[in-house]
């Protein structure tokens, strides 16, 4: 029950997560239920879902009633931006996953009788685009190119949700570092194998966030009434990819290769296309300035420190 606008404690939060089979959706589920709440999952095969005990597995088609009366929606849903080579076709799948998807839930909340009090949006650093090593917050303006265009208008979606009366919190997430996957494990491997290198000028920013961090600030923002707008999904302290890339050979015990930067730029244009440019190339400094205004606590603030559990 719902009693001044508070939760009755005897009624649990049920929370919904839209791609909660993901890298980040499946310990946000457990994490949530940890938490008392009751989880919900959409996804695309609820068969297959093999989610964590408790957590309740629907299809996209049960949205409707799903929605009505929750407290807060959590959307992850999108293609992997780092999965293959930009084809024009790869890149209308990043784009329109994310936008459709987030489209798709707004307008079921529209027609609730009681509209969830809040969505929780993933967006991405890539709202930034390249910049130079100054540190960018939340108030920086959007960058041009693909990823800045694709992430500014997946956030438009989310916050039409504002229209009605939801709480929409939009979550602009760096590299994910994680042992079961995303960009740690591709990132190692060219180190375990003795070909590291640091990638073109190596001066680019490499924005990271520890997942069990992220965990924790996708479940504050469905919690905590007071997050609103856009926040950085990074740790408080980003480095260079140079830096980067030597943490990784100290912690593998393995030399790293002195390739030129214009040759490793070079070949990695090559083989990957306008992808090399905005995802490996180039970067930002992305600080988490209103998630530590707001109180939130990070466990892992250096990349050292975050490898050592991890790798």
């Amino acid at each position: 029950m719902v009693h001044n606008g508070h939760m009755d404690r005897t009624d649990p939060m049920r929370v919904v997560v839209a791609g909660g089979t993901g890298l980040v959706g499946r310990p946000l589920v457990q994490h949530l239920l940890g938490l008392g709440a009751r989880v919900e999952v959409l996804t695309r095969n609820p068969a297959g879902a093999a989610l964590a005990p408790g957590a309740r597995a629907h299809p996209w088609e049960d949205l409707a009633s799903l929605l009505d009366g929750a407290e807060a929606v959590v959307n992850l849903v999108g293609e992997g931006i780092a999965d293959r080579r930009w084809t024009v076709a790869r890149k209308a799948a990043i784009r329109d996953s994310r936008i459709l998807a987030t489209r798709r839930l707004v307008e079921a909340m529209r027609d609730c009788r009681r509209p969830p009090r809040a969505l929780v949006n993933a967006s991405a650093v890539g709202y930034y685009g390249a910049r130079d090593r100054t540190p960018v917050d939340e108030g920086a303006a959007p960058g041009t190119g693909f990823l800045p265009d694709t992430c500014r208008a997946w956030e438009a979606e989310a916050m039409a949700a504002s229209e009605f009366g939801v709480r929409v919190v939009r979550i602009r997430t760096g590299v994910v570092l994680a042992r079961e996957g995303g960009a740690l494990p591709k990132m190692a491997l060219p180190v375990r194998l003795c070909l590291g290198c640091r990638l073109g000028s190596g001066r680019q920013g490499l924005s990271w966030i520890h997942l069990d961090d992220l965990v924790a600030l996708f479940a504050e923002a469905v919690r905590d009434t007071a997050w609103e707008g856009p926040f950085n999904g990074t740790a408080p302290g980003p480095i260079d990819n140079a830096a980067f890339t030597g943490l990784l050979a100290r912690r593998l015990h393995r030399p790293l290769l002195p390739v030129p930067g214009p040759l490793t730029a070079a070949a990695l244009k090559l083989g990957l296309g306008e992808m090399a440019d905005a995802l490996l190339l180039q970067g930002a400094f992305v600080v988490p300035t209103r998630a530590l205004a707001h109180g939130f606590t990070f466990r892992h603030t250096e990349a050292g420190e975050a490898l050592e559990g991890l790798v």
